[in-house]
């Protein structure tokens, strides 16, 4: 006796995309220039503050670099009459967890608390932004830690083709040239006058603008930051200090000597282009289907196709100065320079062929789909709002962010990689056995070999 099959039933296809519309916010200003955005969102009862400072790495003096970092960090060590342990003591007791610290181009201190408690709270958060202690042993026990940080870096291969990539695209006269928490003999050099220094000229009621998302309503909001910034005076100014200067602008090959390394790191890019430019979204899209998503271009020849590493990805990284274009990678040693062809043949393919609908359709239905959800929290909505803040995208802008991507056009994708990848500026670094790499890369001719040696602290 034979049982039937059931008959199979079609595959549910997706409904229509429903509108998504980003948290209302409120712009308004103290009358000492602070700036001050509140997005109500009373679905839970808790509220994120941020207050974000125009003090990032860029503002870093040469010889300095990882001041920033540090002076971000060091808010929470002391402020005030209270030293760090009763800083985080005081926090704890309301149920609020606070965090601070300094990218290329800010520098945050953020906090959640629930909305109950939000007045307190409040208070000490404006404490600690006003009134940071600065003591010299926390300072010196932080730079202890960013040291130890870059011995552990610069022993692993991941960390050296990270900081060399940074000095094969940058001008030594670049500040993006070194890490944004800074090198071994730049660290070694701050004190706590360069700490107090750098406070005094970048933290003030101009250059910040405080952020609260939650249970909260935009008076309730402004009374608190009346009592608390209202008085706040200071100096400091918005700018925008140069960092992107190149190194070279024709192509060249780097290796770094690991010896015994089991696999080469690869870093393949050049200088790219700040966050603010007009082609943004033609560039995020472009950057999904040659190396940003899983199923991009690279990581199926390197993964699929050849077998040559576990993962492949590319990206832009967004600055308020022409971050780096990177492609990511670890390979076996001895396909080393079969896969910088690879990735060279992709970029190449990228600049000379349509993509397919296909693969315009993932791209754009992944960046689309995923958008909403990045914004469900307090924290995600004040996050989004500081990026909004650092630079100065347009209020719609999360509103029209899905549009804008679903409006790419496989035409438009063509001529973004022909315009922002350039294998006539690619630097190529590699990390590994330089007995095993050096004959591979002669014989690549990608520009001229430069070879470093290991840093002896590593």
């Amino acid at each position: 006796m034979t049982a039937t099959a059931s008959p199979r039933l079609p595959r549910p296809v997706p409904g229509p995309a429903r509108d998504y519309h980003f948290p209302t916010f409120e712009r308004l200003l103290l009358g000492n220039k602070v700036a001050v955005l509140v997005a109500p969102m009373p679905r839970l009862p808790i509220a994120t503050v941020l207050a974000v400072v125009d003090a990032g790495a860029g503002w870093d003096r040469p010889g300095r670099e990882g001041l920033a970092q540090l002076v971000a960090k060091l808010l929470l060590e002391g402020a005030g009459s209270r030293d760090g342990a009763e800083l985080a003591d005081a926090f704890e007791r309301l149920g609020a967890t606070v965090e601070s610290s300094a990218d290329w181009d800010a520098a945050v201190l953020s906090m959640t608390v629930t909305s109950t408690h939000i007045a307190p709270a409040f208070a000490l958060f404006a404490d600690v932004l006003r009134h940071p202690a600065f003591p010299e042993r926390e300072i010196e026990r932080l730079k202890a830690e960013r040291l130890a940080e870059l011995l552990q870096l610069r022993a692993e291969p991941r960390g050296l083709a990270d900081e060399a990539f940074a000095t094969a695209l940058y001008d030594t006269s670049s500040r993006y040239a070194v890490a944004e928490g800074g090198a071994k003999e730049t660290v070694e050099m701050i004190s706590v006058g360069d700490v107090a220094g750098l406070y005094g000229l970048r933290y003030g009621p101009l250059t910040t603008t405080l952020i609260v998302a939650g249970d909260v309503t935009t008076s309730s909001v402004m009374k608190l930051a009346k009592k608390h910034l209202g008085d706040w005076a200071g100096n400091a100014e918005r700018g925008r200090p140069s960092t992107d200067k190149p190194a070279r602008t024709t192509p060249a090959t780097h290796l770094v000597a690991k010896e015994g390394a089991p696999q080469s790191e690869l870093r393949i890019g050049h200088i790219g282009v700040p966050r603010t430019h007009p082609e943004y979204f033609e560039i995020v899209v472009m950057n999904a289907i040659f190396g940003g998503l899983f199923n991009s271009r690279i990581n199926m020849n390197l993964r699929e196709a050849h077998a040559y590493t576990y993962s492949a990805f590319s990206g832009f990284d967004w600055r308020r100065g022409a971050g780096p274009f990177i492609i990511s990678t670890a390979v076996r040693t001895d396909v080393t320079t079969d896969s910088i062809r690879q990735v060279l043949r992709e970029v190449d393919r990228m600049r000379t062929e349509c993509v397919s609908a296909e693969e315009l359709s993932l791209a754009t239905s992944y960046l689309d789909g995923v958008f909403p959800i990045r914004y469900e929290t307090t924290a995600a909505v004040a996050g989004a709002l500081a990026n909004q803040t650092v630079y100065g995208l347009p209020d719609n802008y999360f509103d029209t962010y899905r549009a804008h991507i679903r409006s790419v056009s496989a035409d438009s994708v063509l001529a973004t990689a022909e315009r922002h990848l350039d294998p006539s500026r690619m630097q190529v670094v590699v990390v590994g056995d330089a007995s095993e790499l050096r004959g591979q890369l002669q014989e690549l001719r990608f520009g001229p070999l430069v070879a470093y040696d290991l840093p002896s602290e590593a």
